[in-house]
């Protein structure tokens, strides 16, 4: 089954032909990061409006560096949510009015789902159940059970900023270019350790995360000036990796996890794919870079499974901004 899908939850336009699920013919993604970083963020308003320019060059190269057009297409998927309301609505309605026309199946996915079934377009055997899922972001921060396609246990998650976020946030406090995170992680390559010590929420007794209190003390450390921003970006990290492989490795050992899967922009941090690897019971798997970010081969792999599963998504159904793994 070839599966055309879209994904415009935040600032990347994404379009990708996806064959059962698991084979990439295509992957094509329209990047704002420069027309954002202009104002540190980004700008809904501006990112929607990006969309509407994006969003059918996108799908014509798609099918063109697949080798095909919408004639070889069975079946057509949009990142339903949760992401900023204005970009979503251009590429949901995009991926319908193509699925209307050209009266084929049409599916709604999850684009938390969409992240952890990127590590099903990695070559070689298929990821094994159960699996403990690290959905680790810009916007979200999960630790979440799953026992089988579709069959998610949200176990833990972030109280208050995501670990991306948080990411962004230091980054920003640091003088870094947007978006921050990849600039914080080449930023502790200069640092060191033994220069300050940061906190770690551990929040015992739970799963959860909470990174607001490390994003405060390393903003009194910033302004301090006792330390070198290169050894505070070094600091945040490591208080940051700490406590994701922790928590994770923990968990995957309490749960009797077959396998940890890793999702998300912040699974690109090659500091936290060595320390989970290091310190998990069990193998890790981890997507490559291009597929940690938004892309829409990820929202294709999971549409190729639950098409498969005989599941549709009603041609009037609408977007979701929150609640995220309730609408799973």
């Amino acid at each position: 089954m070839n599966v055309l899908a879209i994904e415009s939850s935040c600032d990347e336009t994404a379009a990708a032909v996806v064959v059962d699920g698991r084979v990439m013919r295509s992957n094509a993604v329209a990047s704002q990061i420069d027309l954002h970083a202009r104002y540190g963020g980004v700008v809904p308003e501006v990112a929607s409006r990006q969309h509407l320019r994006n969003v059918g060059p996108i799908v014509s190269q798609a099918l063109e560096e697949a080798g095909c057009t919408l004639d070889d297409i069975d079946a057509v998927a949009g990142t339903r949510g949760p992401g900023l309301a204005g970009s979503l609505l251009v590429g949901y309605n995009a991926a319908k009015a193509i699925a209307f026309g050209r009266e084929l199946p049409f599916i709604g996915i999850n684009h938390l789902e969409g992240h952890i079934y990127a590590n099903w377009l990695i070559e070689g055997p298929e990821p094994r159940f159960p699996a403990l899922c690290l959905v680790v972001s810009g916007g979200h921060t999960d630790l979440v059970f799953m026992e089988g396609h579709g069959q998610y246990q949200r176990l833990g998650g972030t109280r208050d900023d995501a670990a991306g976020e948080a990411f962004d946030k230091v980054g920003r406090l640091l003088g870094l270019p947007f978006p921050g995170g990849p600039h914080v992680a080449k930023a502790a390559l200069r640092g060191g350790p033994g220069k300050l010590a940061l906190p770690r929420a551990w929040m015992h007794g739970t799963f959860d995360f909470s990174f607001s209190g490390l994003k405060t003390a390393s903003l009194h450390a910033i302004r301090s000036e006792k330390y070198a921003p290169d050894d505070v970006a070094w600091e945040f990290q490591e208080a940051v990796v700490d406590v994701l492989s922790g928590k994770t490795s923990r968990l995957a050992r309490e749960l009797g996890a077959a396998e940890v899967l890793v999702a998300g922009g912040v699974a690109a941090n090659q500091r936290l794919r060595e320390e989970l690897h290091r310190r998990c019971p069990v193998p890790v798997r981890i997507p490559p870079p291009k597929l940690c970010t938004d892309n829409a081969a990820m929202i294709g792999a999971v549409a190729g499974h639950r098409l498969a599963m005989g599941q549709r998504s009603p041609l009037d159904e609408d977007i979701f901004t929150t609640n995220q793994w309730a609408r799973v």
